[in-house]
């Protein structure tokens, strides 16, 4: 069980609602940029070298299906384990538990690559997950996708 509520986590970090359900906060945006020209044609401008947020998901509580233009890595940090679904042609083409029991299969860390439809979603019921993303290139919200939207 968690010793920190949400709630806490969320007014400690500062945790805003981001568009894909759950809540954020940047935690770090390179102050060196990669110019629009050196980058791969699906950017449309200049990127930070990376990005950094943390993000906290609720039990219960939707988080839709997106995907980036740029490869993601994300951190377990504290909470329940946090399943993750990767979809292909609209079917899950396959699962990963982020979490600390390693000798239980998770994993404390996990690629998300670029152009991959995900969705998470808290495993233990009444609880939370905070995890880190990192982003390289950095995240733009012009580089995010929900689907259907």
């Amino acid at each position: 069980m968690n010793k920190i509520t949400a709630q806490e986590v969320i007014d400690k970090l500062g945790l805003i609602p981001h568009i894909e359900g759950g809540f954020y906060k940047e935690t770090y945006r390179s102050e060196e940029t990669i110019l629009h020209n050196a980058l791969p044609a699906r950017y449309n401008g200049d990127r930070r070298f990376g990005t950094a947020i943390y993000f906290l998901l609720r039990s219960g509580e939707q988080h839709k299906v997106h995907r980036l233009k740029s490869d993601e890595i994300w951190h377990y940090y504290l909470g329940s384990p946090l399943a993750i679904k990767f979809f292909e042609n609209e079917a899950v083409a396959s699962e990963f538990t982020l979490g600390s029991d390693i000798a239980a299969g998770q994993v404390p860390q996990l690629l998300i690559p670029k152009h991959s439809w995900m969705v998470a979603s808290v495993i233990d019921a009444d609880s939370y997950t905070l995890v880190g993303c990192t982003t390289a290139p950095g995240f733009e919200f012009d580089d995010f996708e929900i689907a259907g939207e």
